[in-house]
């Protein structure tokens, strides 16, 4: 990404992982400073650590069209967290929203989920260290960036694969991916993810590897079903690919 500049606020990483109390921010105060970020700076790429959309299987059971503006909107009016006081474990419940007529079964992964090996579904709640309610707590929040921002910025890959130069843009990213590749010193799990995910971007991006990244080797009609379902950046288009990289990564941080 041409004269890219890769956010390295720890607050920005943490705010979207599955604990949100560094430094009092919310969620409702990150979407702004990033709306205010992005509108007045310079080219970034931000990532962010929860699932952007959800498996073909969810819109295939209840019958939505398989276009990922369309989804925000859907999925906002049932599980409508972005609301002031609304918790993703009120809409489950029932208490507000309507969320149990969007719901799913964590047997059903995205097909990034399944290239990446270890990540969880985003209906895997209930268990340490999934995404499943981060994700439902985040993607509200993803709808009202866009909103915001309108073209300024670019969502990898729903907008396409390639980023237009001079554009922000805005990926799902995962920290089990490359932390293992970065000495973890005095930094808790939520600031090490953070601190991962911001030095792999930055150093993906000075050394010219990031634009193979953004381009995974994946078939035509998978490259169809990752613009609905959404893609990890840097995993691969296939297991075999995804193990080279990791490889080539870890080696490069030794």
């Amino acid at each position: 990404m041409p004269a890219a500049r890769v956010v390295r606020r720890q607050r920005l990483w943490c705010l979207s992982s599955n604990h949100l109390t560094t430094d009092n921010w919310t969620r409702k105060g990150f979407a702004a400073w990033l709306v205010e970020t992005l509108c007045d700076g310079p080219p970034t790429l931000v990532g962010i650590d929860h699932g952007f959309s959800f498996p073909l299987r969810h819109f295939e059971v209840h019958g939505l069209l398989p276009e990922w503006p369309r989804f925000l909107d859907d999925f906002q009016r049932h599980c409508p967290t972005d609301n002031d006081h609304t918790y993703v474990d009120f809409v489950r419940d029932g208490s507000l929203g309507n969320g149990a007529k969007r719901m799913g079964t964590a047997r059903w992964r995205r097909l990034t989920e399944e290239r990446a090996g270890n990540a969880k579904s985003v209906f895997h709640f209930d268990l340490q260290g999934t995404v499943a309610k981060s994700t439902h707590a985040g993607i509200p929040w993803l709808r009202f960036i866009r909103q915001q921002l309108g073209p300024r910025v670019h969502f990898w890959p729903f907008d396409g694969w390639e980023i237009p130069p001079g554009k922000s843009a805005i990926a799902e990213v995962y920290p089990a991916l490359w932390s293992h590749a970065y000495p973890r010193a005095d930094r808790t799990g939520d600031q090490h993810d953070a601190f991962t995910i911001a030095s792999w971007l930055s150093q993906a991006n000075r050394d010219g590897s990031l634009a193979g990244f953004l381009q995974p080797d994946l078939a035509p009609q998978e490259k169809v079903i990752a613009q609905v379902e959404g893609w990890i950046l840097g995993v691969g288009g296939s297991s075999t690919q995804w193990g080279n990289l990791a490889t080539a990564e870890v080696k490069g941080h030794a």
